[in-house]
C-alpha cells in the first residue's frame, strides 16, 4: 500500500477511533528517568489537531516541574523550528490552522515529542507527507543529540511503514497502552 492510501486509511482510522485520550504523565516521566536528564532541559511537544493524542498535560505538567516546554512554528517550504513557550503564553494561528507561540526564544530541544499518523515496531513514523518532523530531526542531528519519542494510539500501530531515504526512525513511541521499544 502507498504511504498516501496507508496515511488516508490511519486518519480516517483514527477520527472514527478517537477518544480525547492522553499519554499519562507517569509513563513518560519513567521514560525522562531512563533517559537520566537534567532538569533545565527544553522538551518540545505539539499542539494537538486532527484527532492526535494529546501531549498538553504532559507539557503542563513539565513546565510546572521546572522544564523548560517549546512548541513548533512552521516556516517556508515545509521547514519549522521550535520556539521557548509557556502555558501562560498566548499562541497565534499559523497558515495551517495550527495554534503555535510566537517567534521569541528559537531553542533546540534535548527531548521531541514527535506526533504521528501511524508507527511501526522498527520506531518509523508515518506524518501527514510534508516531512516536517523528519526535516527537522534531521536538522537538529546535525547540531546536537535529541531524544525523539513518538505519541500515538496503540491501535495507529502497522506491521510496517514504508520508508525512504528521508524518513527518520524515533528513539522509542509511547502509547496509551505502553512503550515501544
Amino acid at each position: 500500500m502507498s504511504k498516501e492510501k496507508l496515511r488516508k486509511k490511519l486518519i480516517n482510522l483514527r477520527k472514527i477511533k478517537f477518544k480525547n485520550q492522553t499519554i499519562n504523565f507517569p509513563q513518560f516521566n519513567r521514560v525522562l528517568k531512563k533517559l537520566n536528564l537534567k532538569k533545565n532541559i527544553n522538551i518540545g511537544g505539539y499542539y494537538p489537531i486532527n484527532s492526535e493524542i494529546g501531549c498538553l498535560d504532559i507539557l503542563e505538567k513539565l513546565e510546572k516541574n521546572n522544564f523548560k516546554i517549546s512548541l513548533p512554528a512552521i516556516k517556508k517550504n515545509n521547514n519549522m523550528d521550535f520556539y521557548e513557550w509557556s502555558f501562560k503564553d498566548l499562541l497565534k494561528i499559523s497558515h495551517l490552522g495550527i495554534p503555535e507561540p510566537k517567534k521569541n526564544k528559537k531553542v533546540f530541544p534535548d527531548v521531541l515529542i514527535v506526533p504521528l499518523v501511524g508507527f511501526d515496531n522498527n520506531k518509523f513514523r508515518l506524518g501527514y507527507g510534508g516531512g516536517f518532523y523528519d526535516r527537522y530531526i534531521n536538522k537538529i542531528l546535525k547540531i546536537k543529540r535529541v531524544t525523539t519519542v513518538g505519541f500515538a494510539f496503540s491501535f495507529q500501530e502497522i506491521l510496517k511503514i514504508p520508508i525512504n531515504k528521508f524518513d527518520q526512525r524515533l528513539d522509542i513511541i509511547l502509547t496509551n497502552t505502553g512503550i515501544v521499544k
